[in-house]
């Protein structure tokens, strides 16, 4: 995992370089899943952060059938272009790969669930979905044995959950027999 953002100006750039990157008109709710998505912003920090850009005017809102879009606006791709903050190119790079892949899943009507359960034993029961078309597509539940186990399986889901579903088609087709003779 990686080290949550704090610096509200580091946030802004963060949600700016996004934005800029991204370069089109999306929902409150999709801009929000691109930023917190990884961990380095959290939901509150990116509501706060969020309004403030709005009310700089570095991000300008439009509505459309009555639905609200966001976009950067010329000020906004200005501050994301020139200043830097303390964030590292691959983090930033990451990032993006990320919330490219979160966007092309859910331009397909793709989305990916993933949550956790505590057990008595110290264990835990992790579940992680993808739906299509708000069709489970894909389910797993396994137990993860302890925290650091169900932190990197909920890691490299979320990450890559597309990897995830051709490596299970993979093995359950047996193109992948190599694996299943270990």
């Amino acid at each position: 995992m990686q080290a949550q953002l704090h610096d509200k100006n580091d946030i802004k750039i963060f949600i700016l370089y996004l934005l800029n990157n991204i370069n089109q008109p999306m929902d409150y709710t999709d801009i929000n899943d691109i930023v917190v998505q990884d961990g380095l912003v959290g939901p509150i920090e990116f509501a706060e952060c969020f309004a403030e850009l709005l009310d700089s005017g570095n991000v300008l809102e439009l509505v459309e059938n009555g639905k609200a879009y966001y976009i950067i606006s010329d000020q906004g791709v200005h501050v994301a272009e020139n200043l830097h903050s303390d964030l590292l190119g691959f983090i930033k790079n990451k990032s993006l790969k990320s919330a490219l892949r979160l966007i092309s899943y859910k331009n397909g009507g793709n989305h990916i669930e993933s949550f956790f359960k505590s057990r008595a034993d110290g264990k835990f029961d992790f579940t992680c979905r993808i739906l299509k078309k708000e069709e489970t597509i894909l389910e797993i539940k396994l137990i993860a044995e302890n925290e650091k186990q169900l932190e990197l399986m909920k890691y490299n889901f979320d990450d890559r959950p597309e990897v995830v579903m051709r490596g299970v088609m993979a093995l359950l087709t047996g193109e992948i027999d190599f694996l299943l003779n270990c």
